[in-house]
């Protein structure tokens, strides 16, 4: 008997980096975790835990953790809705907005492949448009494919680009949908797109707090949207989908801007050394605005490399698909992490045969 739907069936569903057991000795650089701990603040809310938060149900709309992203980001907070982490607002978007071949999911590759996976789920029809090879948005293509809901990552994964506000905007005026400013990355970049939140109805800006914020196990996440645009997503959200702990410690998170900016300024300061080191090993490297390089193998061989480093005890991500057969997506470590990645690429003396 076939206990599923022809579309769950036919996808293929998304495949997470690679999670060892916590105290396993190994250099994980491959899915994008903040090397440095929490705030400080946010552990003292966690050492302090009130039963209660445990006993009663938690606040359905989160409010004590949308009146600190006012705070912190200077909107109001009845802009906000949260989420357990951005994917679930991803998904309360595709829910809201995206069905069959009427209402298709739009986005450029390669990007978050979670964007297709949602989509088939719904399922929506996708249109996937290929980035040029400098990563420029390709703005009309994009307009032209008029989705009810277009994906931006800015900053990309897996290349780290940034996409100019100029040209996000020109698209959100292009195209009739909901266009989705994917930020996950944005807090180790130099500029946010979150002014077209307050220009246009028909944008939403997404956050996380699992990387500048060093809360990846947190889960939680949050969109910026005027509220004519979350009216819909309210409606097809869980009842309580953020519990009461991820709530009151995310809140003091996001109020201790201070430590989150100065560990992302470490971040950053380390990615350009890492970029550096790379280089003269002969690997070609884009610009990263995120935390993380996208690493072009001098021999063409980087799954041999991934794989190489996995015997060495470091994690760093391969992707099988299109124009990344050649590539590494290496996360910033700690300078001292850093340091042993680039030890153990030199060790291998050569790209050419290193397995």
């Amino acid at each position: 008997m076939n206990y599923f739907r022809s579309a769950i069936d036919a996808m293929t569903g998304y495949v997470p980096g690679e999670q060892p057991k916590p105290g396993t000795k190994i250099i994980k650089l491959n899915t994008n975790e903040n090397p440095y701990p929490p705030s400080p603040k946010a552990m003292e809310v966690l050492h302090n835990l009130d039963s209660e938060w445990l006993r009663r149900y938690p606040d359905p709309f989160a409010r004590e953790f949308c009146s600190a992203v006012s705070e912190a980001l200077g909107v109001p907070a009845d802009w906000v809705i949260v989420g357990n982490g951005s994917d679930d607002v991803l998904n309360l978007l595709i829910r809201a907005c995206a069905e069959g071949h009427e209402r298709k999911v739009v986005y450029p590759m390669p990007t978050y492949v979670l964007y297709r996976t949602l989509a088939a789920i719904q399922p929506a029809q996708v249109v996937e448009i290929p980035y040029p090879a400098d990563f420029r948005l390709p703005v009309e293509d994009l307009i032209a494919a008029q989705g009810a809901i277009t994906f931006i990552a800015s900053p990309n994964s897996p290349s780290g680009h940034s996409v100019p506000l100029d040209e996000l905007r020109e698209l959100a005026q292009g195209i009739s949908g909901v266009l989705v400013i994917d930020e996950a990355y944005v807090d180790f970049a130099e500029s946010s797109a979150l002014a077209l939140v307050q220009e246009l109805e028909n944008v939403i800006v997404l956050r996380t707090l699992s990387k500048g914020y060093s809360l990846a196990g947190l889960r939680m996440g949050f969109g910026i949207a005027k509220p004519k645009l979350l009216t819909g997503l309210f409606k097809v959200k869980d009842s309580y989908n953020v519990d009461a702990i991820a709530t009151a410690v995310g809140a003091a998170a996001m109020r201790d801007q201070a430590y989150k900016n100065a560990c992302a300024e470490k971040v950053k300061t380390s990615r350009a050394q890492l970029v550096v080191d790379l280089k003269n090993l002969g690997f070609t490297v884009g610009e990263s605005q995120a935390n993380f390089v996208l690493a072009t193998s001098p021999a063409g061989n980087a799954e041999h490399l991934y794989l190489a480093l996995k015997e060495r005890g470091i994690l760093v991500r391969y992707f099988r698909q299109p124009g990344l057969e050649d590539k590494l997506r290496i996360t910033v470590g700690t300078d001292e992490q850093n340091r042993t990645l680039i030890e153990a690429f030199a060790s291998l003396g050569c790209f050419n045969n290193c397995l």
